[in-house]
C-alpha cells in the first residue's frame, strides 16, 4: 500500500509461491495457491495498517502486476483452473516450438517479430497454451464446450476478484497481452493469422485494455467495492515504477530472471542484437501506447534458490551474501545457469547449466561469488545489446527487485558493467509501479503521472571499484564459459526427463550380452 502524494510504502506483507518441477524442465504453480496468497496478502496488509491507524476505506484503488508469461486455463462455469499454471520459464514446450518452426519459411525464427517483438521459444504463452491443447483432455473438451477461458496470471486474478463464474470479467493488458505471440504490438489486437498459425480459438482469449482503467470492483474481503484499476505485466510495472517515463531511460529488475527494459517511446525499436520489442505501457484508454526493448535472463534470483533447495549449501537466501562476502572472488569459477536454456541475447534452448574452472581449492563460497557474478554477468551482456541498439550507451543502471539488497551483488554489478549501479532506498517498484497505474486510472484520479508531479526518490548508488582491464578479462573467461553451455540438450532425448542407460544402445548391447553371458556362465556350471 503506497501513499498516492508521497509514493511513500505504508504497508506490505509478501508469501512465498511454491514452485512444482513434475519432470525434468517443467515448472508449474498452482493458480488457486496464487489466488489464496493474494488474499493472505491483501489481509495481512489491511491488518497491519489498521495497527497503524490508518483506515482501511483509504485505499482507492488496486493495481495488479504479475509473472507475464504464464499460462492459465480455467473453467468459466465452475471457476476451477483446468491445469496448473505453466511457468514463463518452463521447457516442456521445446518440442512443440520445433515443429512449429518447420512450418516457417526458412525455419526463421524471427518470422513473426515485426508483428509481435519476439522469436518463436518457449517462453512465450502462444506455445505453452499450444501444449495445453495437445495433451491435456479436460481442456480439449472445455474448449469445444465453450467453457475454457485462457489468461496469464493478471486475466485470472481479474476474473476471480471481480465476481468470478457470477460474471466476472474475462481482460488483460497491452504489456502482457504483448508476451503471448498472439497479439499485434501495433494494431493492438489480437491477430487473427496468428492465432490461426499457433491453432488457437480466439473465443478463449481476454478482452485486452489498456494498462490504466477501471476494470471493475472487488468482490470479497477488506478491499470489497474497491476498483482494480491498474495492470502491468511485472517488467513494464518496474519501468513505471523507476519512472522511466523518456526515451533512452532504463531499469534492470533482478527477480527470479532478470529483465532490462528501456524505454523506446511511441516508437518501436526492433533489435539486431536478440533483444525483444515489447509494450512497455498505455497508461489510459485514450493515452498513447509506449513501447520498449528488453533483454530477459532466465535465471537469476532463482540461482540461489537452487543452491538453496538443491545444493543444500546456503540455509537462506540471504546467507549468499555473506558467504560471496567471505571468498572475496570466485577464484575462477565460472558458474552459466542455463537451467531452462539462454534467453537474450543468445535465445538458444540447447545450452544448459555449467559450472566450469573448479579446483581442489574451490569451495561453497566460491560457487556462491561465481552465482552472484552469473547474474552480472547476464545484465552485462544486456547491456552490451542494448547500448548496441540504442547506440547511445547507459551510463549508469537503474536496478530494483529483491536481490537488490545483496550489496555484495551491487556491487559486484557496478564493477562489471563499468559505469554507476544506483538502487533506489525502496525497492518493490513493480508493486509502485502497478499502484500508480490503478491510481492514475479514470475514475480514480489520485495519482499524477505528470513529469512536475512525480516524487523524487531517494537512492543509493554504487560506484566501480575494479579497473576496466579486469572486468574485461573476467568478462571474457564468462562468455568462454558459456560457449561451452551451448549444445547440450536436443529433443531427440527422453521425452519424459528420466534417461535410461538403454537409451545409450552401444551401453544397452554391452549390458544385454554381458547378463546372457552371466546366464549362460551359471548355467554351465550347474
Amino acid at each position: 500500500v503506497f501513499n498516492a502524494k508521497t509514493a511513500e510504502l505504508l504497508s506490505h506483507h509478501q508469501v512465498e509461491i511454491q514452485q512444482k518441477f513434475p519432470r525434468e524442465g517443467w515448472v508449474e504453480q498452482d493458480p488457486k495457491e496464487i489466488l489464496k496468497s493474494v488474499h493472505e496478502c491483501v489481509e495481512r496488509t489491511c491488518e497491519k495498517l489498521q495497527q497503524l491507524n490508518i483506515p482501511i476505506v483509504n485505499i482507492k484503488a488496486i493495481g495488479v502486476s504479475n509473472q507475464r508469461e504464464t499460462t492459465v486455463v480455467w473453467d468459466k462455469t465452475t471457476g476451477e483452473p483446468l491445469y496448473n499454471a505453466i511457468v514463463w520459464l518452463d521447457l516442456r514446450t521445446q518440442s512443440t516450438v520445433e515443429r512449429l518452426i518447420k512450418r516457417i519459411p526458412g525455419k526463421n525464427k524471427a518470422f513473426f517479430k515485426f508483428k509481435t517483438g519476439l522469436p518463436l521459444s518457449t517462453y512465450f504463452s502462444a506455445v505453452k497454451l499450444r501444449w495445453l491443447l495437445d495433451n491435456v483432455e479436460e481442456i480439449k473438451k472445455a474448449v469445444d464446450d465453450g467453457r475454457a477461458m485462457f489468461g496469464t496470471v493478471d486475466s485470472w486474478l481479474i476474473w476471480v476478484c471481480i465476481s468470478g463464474k457470477n460474471g466476472g470479467v474475462h481482460c488483460t493488458d497491452v504489456t502482457n497481452a504483448s508476451r503471448t505471440m498472439l497479439f499485434n504490438i501495433h494494431s493492438l489486437e489480437w491477430d487473427p493469422e496468428l492465432c490461426q498459425f499457433f491453432d488457437i480459438p480466439m473465443e478463449i482469449l481476454p478482452k485486452v485494455r489498456s494498462s490504466s482503467e477501471i476494470y471493475g470492483l472487488m468482490k470479497s474481503g477488506a478491499l470489497t467495492g474497491v476498483p482494480i484499476s491498474g495492470c502491468l505485466g511485472d517488467q513494464s510495472a518496474a519501468l513505471v515504477g523507476q519512472m522511466c517515463f523518456q526515451d533512452g531511460q532504463a531499469k534492470n529488475t533482478y527477480g527470479t530472471g532478470c529483465f532490462l527494459l528501456c524505454n523506446t517511446g511511441q516508437k518501436s525499436v526492433f533489435s539486431e542484437h536478440g533483444l525483444l520489442t515489447t509494450i512497455a505501457y498505455k497508461l489510459g484508454r485514450d493515452k498513447p501506447v509506449c513501447y520498449a526493448l528488453e533483454g530477459s535472463v532466465a535465471i537469476a534470483g532463482a540461482v540461489i534458490r537452487w543452491l538453496r533447495d538443491n545444493l543444500g549449501i546456503l540455509k537462506s537466501s540471504q546467507e549468499i551474501e555473506k558467504m560471496a562476502a567471505e571468498a572475496g572472488t570466485s577464484y575462477g569459477c565460472y558458474f552459466v545457469p542455463a537451467f531452462s536454456g539462454l534467453y537474450a541475447p543468445y535465445w538458444e534452448p540447447s545450452a544448459r547449466g555449467i559450472i566450469c574452472g573448479l579446483t581442489q581449492f574451490t569451495n561453497k563460497n566460491h560457487i556462491a561469488f561465481a552465482a552472484l557474478e552469473a547474474v552480472c554477468f547476464q545484465t552485462r551482456e544486456l547491456l552490451d545489446a542494448i547500448n548496441k541498439d540504442c547506440g547511445i550507451p547507459l551510463n549508469q543502471l537503474q536496478v530494483d527487485g529483491g536481490m537488490t539488497n545483496n550489496k555484495v551483488l551491487m556491487q559486484l554489478q557496478s564493477d562489471i558493467l563499468c559505469i554507476p549501479v544506483v538502487k533506489p532506498s525502496m525497492p518493490e517498484t513493480t508493486a509502485l509501479g502497478a499502484a500508480m497505474a490503478a491510481g492514475a486510472a479514470e475514475g480514480v484520479g489520485i495519482w499524477s503521472l505528470n513529469p512536475g508531479d512525480l516524487t523524487a526518490v531517494t537512492c543509493e548508488r554504487f560506484e566501480p571499484q575494479i579497473n576496466p582491464e579486469e572486468s574485461e578479462f573476467r568478462y571474457a573467461r564468462w562468455k568462454k564459459a558459456v560457449m561451452k553451455s551451448m549444445g547440450w540438450e536436443t529433443s531427440e532425448g527422453s521425452s519424459n526427463g528420466d534417461p535410461s542407460i538403454f537409451s545409450s544402445l552401444p551401453l544397452g548391447f554391452f549390458i544385454m550380452s554381458s547378463m546372457i553371458m552371466f546366464i549362460g556362465a551359471k548355467y554351465a556350471s550347474g
